[in-house]
């Protein structure tokens, strides 16, 4: 494995971590239901974005190739984690889930 690849890996992984852990953070202390949607849909998404396409380097850099199982993982992450949140965020505003007091923009509620 080349010099570049690892420092790739490394770097890869360390961001996908940081972003992974900022959104588990946010998910635990951000205010109301609608603010903590932004930490696992978001940043989460993103973390574990980074880290499987630094598995998919790293196993393509072994010389084996390319690993579709991996792409396929991240393309349906990519496509379900926004889609949902949005869904659970229609769903909170036809309830009537209440926001924090401090946070702003808050057209629906009369």
């Amino acid at each position: 494995m080349s010099q570049l690849a690892e420092y790739t890996i490394c770097f890869l992984l360390l961001l996908g971590g940081a972003f992974t852990l900022v959104g588990a953070i946010g998910l635990a202390r951000l205010p109301d239901f609608f603010t903590r949607l932004h930490g696992p849909t978001k940043a989460t998404t993103l973390g574990v974005g980074a880290i499987m396409l630094s598995s998919v380097i790293y196993f393509s850099s072994q010389g084996e190739s390319i690993g579709i199982s991996e792409i396929l993982i991240t393309v349906f992450l990519f496509m379900t984690a926004p889609v949902s949140a949005n869904i659970l965020a229609k769903a909170a505003m036809h309830i009537g889930v209440k926001t924090a007091e401090n946070t702003e923009g808050q057209p629906w509620e009369q």
